[in-house]
């Protein structure tokens, strides 16, 4: 597609800065961070002010609010030096206490805007139903500012999420690529997921983004990218994190520490058989290269490694969760006495010191572990919820 044929998207944030009375009436808090920008590039916060909208308050996810916190830490700003407003961290911040940070702001409705990447475990979608639970119980209203899904919306992968495995890595049942944006989770949550915490669903109101279609990824939308957080630097790194962010409840390296997070995995116990195996299985869209490397942090650093880099093909065709699963099995049958599964624990992003494996809250359940270490074939396991409407129904979505 050329830059010329493109259809241009108007993000939820750049329809309210031309007109601030979509929020409604009251003062206004701004759920963002530096992923918040108008398509000229402008940071919301101050653009929006200028535009006349009552901006009060900000509150930041994890990573912060200018983006600079590695993952599992959140803000540390009490001030925003651009705007003078008060910085709210809201990130490992939930029930009683978040319902107090609210109250105590004095907003009168919060509107969310940051770029979601398309997978269940990235917690800017689980910061937005917090928010939502809190702006229930406290009579705040709820408006998001959409912005397009950059997987696109026409496929998700994976189970729905077991309630028993929930945490801050998915509150509430989801498949792992859930092919919705935030503007759509947020309508689906407040009907399904909200009111059973809540008491009662969300005042919410949804900003569409304007002509984004659900077969756009991040590059048909003319939209410029901006790294969502400090390891998700591409959208071929987006591409593959529904995926390979499946390793961090691993002993291999996924890749952080180096300048290819989530595109490359590796670890000391590999050797030259797991490119080629890899490669036997045929896996749609995606070719895997031999490499080594060295993490500056994280896991192994310091260490050399060996592993594999995922180079995308095809990015229709490929699959991101099924080909991570399928890695996990050949790991488990190359080298089992070598891979292992990581414990969760109080550091763990999202864990709250469950002790749990990782890799299940990553799932949603233990069944692709079990799976795995049964040696049984987990790809079945990939597949997404059937009907879509079991989760999802037509009444959720905005975009065709």
């Amino acid at each position: 597609m050329s830059t010329d044929d493109r259809v241009a998207v108007t993000t939820g944030i750049a329809r309210l800065h031309a007109s601030p009375g979509l929020a409604g009436p009251g003062r206004l808090g701004l759920v963002t961070n530096h992923t918040g920008v108008l398509p000229d590039l402008r940071p919301a916060a101050p653009a929006l002010l200028a535009a006349g909208a009552p901006l009060v308050a900000l509150f930041g996810p994890e990573h912060g609010l200018h983006g600079t916190a590695q993952a599992g830490e959140g803000g540390t700003s009490r001030r925003d030096p651009a705007t003078g407003l008060p910085v709210h961290d809201t990130y490992r911040c939930d029930g009683e206490h978040l319902d107090t940070l609210l109250l105590d702001s004095g907003v009168d409705a919060l509107v969310f805007d940051l770029q979601d990447i398309g997978a269940r475990f990235y917690t800017y979608v689980w910061t937005m139903f917090d928010l939502m639970v809190s702006a229930a119980r406290t009579g705040v209203r709820f408006v998001v500012a959409d912005r397009p899904n950059p997987l696109g919306g026409l496929v998700s992968e994976g189970p729905l999420l077991d309630p028993a495995w929930a945490s801050f890595l998915g509150r509430a049942p989801l498949p792992v690529r859930h092919g919705l944006t935030c503007g759509e989770l947020a309508r689906h949550l407040n009907a399904c997921a909200v009111p059973h915490v809540a008491g009662r669903s969300a005042d919410l109101t949804v900003i569409e983004a304007a002509g984004w279609r659900r077969a756009m990824d991040a590059a048909a939308t003319g939209l410029p990218w901006i790294a969502p957080s400090p390891n998700i630097p591409t959208p071929a790194t987006a591409a593959v994190y529904p995926g390979t962010c499946l390793f961090e409840g691993t002993n291999l390296s996924e890749g952080r520490g180096t300048t290819q997070p989530f595109e490359i995995v590796g670890a000391p116990y590999l050797d030259a058989r797991f490119a080629p195996a890899l490669a036997e299985l045929a896996l749609p869209g995606v070719h895997f290269r031999d490499l080594r490397f060295v993490p500056t942090f994280h896991k192994h650093a310091g260490r050399p490694l060996r592993g594999v880099q995922l180079h995308l093909t095809d990015p229709v065709a490929f699959a991101p969760v099924r080909t991570a699963v399928a890695m996990l099995a050949t790991l488990r049958r190359l080298y089992p006495d070598d891979f292992a599964w990581h414990t969760a624990d109080g550091g763990a992003e999202g864990t709250g010191g469950t002790g749990r494996p990782l890799i299940d809250l990553l799932w949603g359940s233990d069944r692709l572990r079990r799976a795995v270490d049964a040696g049984d074939d987990p790809l079945p396991l990939c597949a997404p919820p059937a009907p879509p409407a079991d989760w999802a129904g037509a009444d959720v979505l905005l975009y065709p």
